[in-house]
C-alpha cells in the first residue's frame, strides 16, 4: 500500500528535494494526492463509518445519530451519535469522499473500494 499523502505534502516533499527535475513525476503525484482540508473525526466515528458504511445509507445514519441526541452519553456509542448529531457536515464529507483525518492522531484513513 502506497503512503496516503495530501497536495501539500506533495509540494513539501519537492521543496525538501528542492528540485523541480522529473516535472511529470511531480505532476502525476500531485494530481493522485488527497486534497488538503480532509475532514477530521474521531478515530470512534472513523471506525464506526468504516464497520457499517455498506449496511446502511448516509440518511439512516444521520436519523439514526439526530434519534439518539437527547440520550445521556452513558457509554461509548452515544458518544459517537453525539458527535455525528452535532458535526452532520464532516461526517457526510468523510462519508462522500470515503477518507479523512483521524482527530487523535492525524492519520489519514481511505476506506477500500468495494468489490
Amino acid at each position: 500500500m502506497t503512503k496516503l499523502e495530501t497536495k501539500q505534502d506533495v509540494l513539501c516533499a519537492m521543496a525538501v528535494e528542492n528540485s523541480i527535475d522529473h516535472q511529470s513525476m511531480w505532476y502525476q503525484r500531485y494530481n493522485s494526492a488527497l486534497p488538503d482540508d480532509l475532514p477530521v473525526i474521531p478515530k470512534e466515528v472513523g471506525e464506526y463509518l468504516k464497520r457499517y458504511k455498506l449496511m446502511f445509507t448516509l440518511f439512516g445514519f444521520l436519523r439514526d445519530a439526530v434519534s439518539r441526541i437527547d440520550t445521556p452519553l452513558d457509554d461509548l456509542n452515544q458518544t459517537k451519535y453525539h458527535w455525528i448529531a452535532n458535526n452532520q457536515n464532516t461526517f457526510a464529507r468523510a462519508w462522500v469522499l470515503g477518507v479523512w483525518r483521524v482527530e487523535e492522531t492525524g492519520e489519514i484513513v481511505k476506506l477500500e473500494a468495494e468489490k
